[in-house]
């Protein structure tokens, strides 16, 4: 089953073994969809988790064979180009993508910086990211190489949108949530601003990055559909794309 992950109403594409997921329901208004509130959930943390909260429901209240996690406007599909439903990939379609690989995950993007200065620009302080590197030297000393090595690169796949068998699934939920968990007991969140109280949604996205590359996980890259991103928007998202890979290049050879 692929969970679509949304706080407010919107057209739910017509696509079987698609279920929209209202995240942070603990503490706000029933939209009519399947609530993150049900069984055992952190919704209540959806403020500062954002769509992880919807991550940590499948985890723990499905048995669904295959596990996948979207948003209600960004959907794997055919085109980074495009805007239409119609193009937004069938669950039998990311299947047969598993077929000779591990996991699906959105496209590769380029920062302009490695990405360890580019979560400091706006996400994260250099004390809560020096915490949570010795979180992981803590709690999984195995995947610091693999964490250091992410950082000084420059390459991530965005937004916690997977798809993968279950036990894949639920394995990386155990690691993610277990740092992420370790970490909120040492951060002080009223000393963030409004945006970057959205830190572990903001973490998670680079961490799921480090858990793949540890396990040398065979990925099918593909593009990530958005209903609301404008033609213009979506001009500028390739060419940041291209002049991002360049200049990094150039600035570190």
């Amino acid at each position: 089953m692929i969970y679509i992950a949304t706080h407010k109403t919107f057209d739910v594409p017509k696509l079987s073994d698609y279920i929209p997921l209202q995240v942070g329901s603990a503490i706000h208004s029933d939209l009519g969809y399947a609530r993150d509130n049900d069984g055992c959930n952190i919704s209540e943390k959806n403020p500062n988790f954002c769509e992880l909260t919807g991550l940590y429901w499948i985890w723990k209240n499905t048995s669904d064979e295959y596990k996948g996690l979207v948003h209600y406007r960004r959907y794997f599909g055919k085109s980074n180009m495009s805007s239409s439903a119609g193009d937004i990939y069938t669950y039998d379609a990311l299947l047969d993508k598993l077929s000779n690989n591990d996991i699906v995950l959105p496209y590769v993007e380029y920062f302009l910086q490695d990405a360890h200065r580019e979560i400091l620009v706006s996400c994260c302080t250099e004390d809560i990211f020096q915490n949570l590197r010795a979180v992981v030297l803590k709690l999984y000393p195995q995947y610091i190489n693999a964490f250091d090595a992410f950082f000084r690169g420059n390459k991530c796949t965005l937004f916690n949108m997977m798809f993968c068998r279950a036990q894949l699934f639920d394995q990386y939920c155990e690691w993610l949530f277990a740092i992420l968990f370790e970490l909120e007991k040492q951060v002080d969140l009223t000393n963030l601003n409004d945006y970057q109280k959205r830190l572990f949604g903001f973490l998670s996205e680079r961490l799921l990055n480090v858990w793949v590359l540890h396990n040398g996980l065979k990925v099918r890259n593909v593009p990530v559909i958005n209903t609301e991103m404008k033609a213009m928007e979506r001009l500028n998202l390739l060419r940041r794309r291209c002049t991002n890979s360049i200049r990094f290049w150039l600035h570190n050879i």
